[in-house]
């Protein structure tokens, strides 16, 4: 079976699917893999690094994607929505696509997929179990993000993040405060306290309080309750509105006491939930910096403006966009593990054979055989 991981068109994707250090696990396991010229100009990685290793390199994106029987992305349909549809038509019937595709967010595209009787998996649907941690792509990409996203405010804030004991005197450490305790809010957190601040953070998810505490912030509880807080995936469900106005109300005094302020809550599928009103970015000290992590989703700040930096009533407030393209070596790295660890789960003997019995293969599969087979991409359609 041929392999094909064709160069990421989407602006500003600096990723690739697979590195060239993966290819032998997937040759060795009777897989030809055939990349496009170029796509590891992101990483540095030339053409002669995946031949060296065993990968062959196809000068020709349409006649790569017209002969290959499965096809390796970081962004798909879906997750990039302008996906050529040259790229598409290229792909013959039966033709497996595994990358991130938004299929909560984009379920039309999704049943064009199916349609064209192209079999998906979504990198987004992994289950968050243990069997499939190596292949949580989400996990990987959110550490990136949440990492990041602490030294963007550091680089924008007009303070230092650790106590200095100096002759002039002493620097107080700066208060940070992450919203939201997923994977990259627990990566913020440990950032922002190797940094030397002083952290908090909230999640509505009062379970991951002792997850906090060890990575030595203080979680902040508030008198509000809320149902069905996380999925049998672990995610944060979404709330009513009145729930989330009444914890803009409880959060406001500490986000204004904040130097700095990590947003990083978001819901699959749907657009972020607002945590942050214009009122009390506007009684936060001058000064003071948010990174707002979901700004992709719209945001968790009233006045993010997604891939911009701005200025609001002598706030900072940064919305950054495709965080893990900025760190692209580490991040296609990662992403690579995942992904062929994902594909050899499914490998047999040079084949691939789907077990629509296995939770993995199935908790990821989007379309087969010309239907939409996912209930919540079925349920996002409604």
């Amino acid at each position: 079976m041929i392999v094909a991981v064709p160069k990421e068109v989407y602006p500003g994707e600096r990723r690739i699917a697979l590195i060239s250090q993966t290819l032998p696990s997937l040759t060795k396991a009777g897989l030809e893999v055939v990349i496009e010229a170029g796509a590891g100009e992101g990483i540095n990685s030339k053409d002669a690094d995946f031949e060296v290793q065993g990968g062959r390199v196809e000068q020709d994106r349409h006649r790569l994607l017209s002969q290959a029987d499965i096809v390796l992305m970081v962004r798909g349909p879906g997750s990039d929505p302008d996906f050529p549809a040259a790229d598409l038509d290229a792909l013959k019937e039966g033709t497996t696509l595994i990358s991130f595709t938004e299929p909560l967010a984009q379920p039309e595209i999704m049943k064009e997929l199916a349609e064209r009787k192209l079999t998906v998996f979504s990198m987004e649907l992994m289950p968050r179990t243990t069997r499939a941690q190596s292949m949580d792509a989400l996990s990987s990409m959110a550490t990136i993000a949440g990492y990041k996203a602490v030294l963007a405010a550091a680089d924008a804030s007009p303070k230092l993040f650790p106590m200095f004991m100096t002759a002039a005197g002493t620097i107080t450490p700066s208060r940070v405060f992450i919203l939201g305790a997923g994977v990259a809010g627990l990566q913020a957190i440990a950032t922002a306290r190797r940094l030397g601040a002083v952290v908090e953070a909230f999640d509505i998810r009062p379970v991951v309080k002792e997850e906090v505490e060890s990575l030595g912030a203080k979680f902040v509880q508030l008198e509000l309750e809320a149902e069905d807080a996380q999925d049998t995936g672990g995610y944060a469900t979404a709330q009513s509105e009145d729930f989330y106005r009444r914890q803009q109300e409880l959060l406001a005094e500490r986000i204004k006491n904040s130097d700095v302020v990590i947003t990083t809550a978001a819901v699959p599928g749907k657009k972020s939930p607002v945590l942050i009103a214009e009122e009390v970015v506007a009684g936060m000290r001058p000064g003071s910096v948010i990174v707002d992590i979901a700004a992709d989703k719209g945001g968790n700040c009233a006045v993010t403006k997604p891939g911009e930096k701005i200025i609001h009533k002598g706030v900072i407030v940064i919305g950054p966009l495709n965080i893990p393209a900025e760190v692209p070596v580490h991040a296609s790295q990662m992403y690579s593990k995942n992904i062929s660890t994902f594909l050899l789960h499914m490998v047999k003997e040079g084949k691939l054979e789907l077990d629509l019995e296995d939770e993995i293969t199935k908790g990821a599969l989007v379309a087969h055989a010309g239907e939409l087979v996912h209930q919540a991409v079925l349920d996002a359609l409604k």
